[in-house]
């Protein structure tokens, strides 16, 4: 038998699973508390006893998938058979997925959205300081922070590029963003070097 509090984590992960594929089939204005009831086939109530408003819904996915990209950075950082090279690659492109597949969720993750975004800003904290660590094994701790940050920024316009079709623009020369990914932490891991 199943308890409340489990039907009602069930409820409100069917709630923000809902909310998440109307955003990507829509964007944020496809977005709300009774389109993602309807979506998650719940009763009419049922979005507004867990989430006060639109904005805490959206920030609740935001959170959902930076914690989600945590937990994939984690889960690099703490395979055995990676280089740290091939951990933070894994980690960028793990970012730049987002952008591809599901961009209005990644402009969401990126964006400050009305209401209390402490949840939101904690997760990408947890998601970056996950990253940072793997920077740091690479680079060491003295220079982590600017190339964690180089990295990330990096990434980010790469899937701005990608996303606005400017990538494929002839002048680069059929570049992807897997290649440009490979140049800066090929850079990086060369700068790590010993001269």
């Amino acid at each position: 038998m199943t308890s409340r509090a489990e039907s009602a984590a069930a409820t409100r992960r069917a709630l923000l699973d809902a909310a998440a594929e109307l955003l990507d089939s829509g964007g944020l204005d496809a977005v709300t508390l009774r389109a993602v009831g309807a979506r998650a086939g719940v009763t009419r109530g049922a979005p507004y006893r867990h989430f006060l408003d639109k904005e805490s819904l959206l920030i609740a996915v935001g959170t959902r998938a930076w914690d989600m990209l945590g937990d994939r950075m984690q889960a690099l950082r703490a395979a055995p058979g990676l280089s740290a090279a091939e951990k933070i690659r894994g980690g960028l492109i793990a970012l730049i997925d987002i952008g591809r597949f599901q961009p209005h969720l990644y402009k969401l993750m990126f964006s400050n959205p009305p209401g209390d975004p402490t949840a939101l800003a904690r997760a990408a904290q947890r998601s970056q300081t996950e990253f940072l660590a793997v920077v740091a094994d690479l680079v060491g701790e003295q220079d982590a922070r600017r190339y964690a940050a180089l990295l990330i920024s990096s990434a980010n316009g790469i899937a701005g590029l990608e996303a606005s079709g400017q990538l494929t623009d002839p002048k680069w020369g059929g570049v992807s963003a897997e290649d440009l990914i490979d140049t800066l932490v090929d850079m990086i891991a060369g700068k790590s070097r010993p001269a």
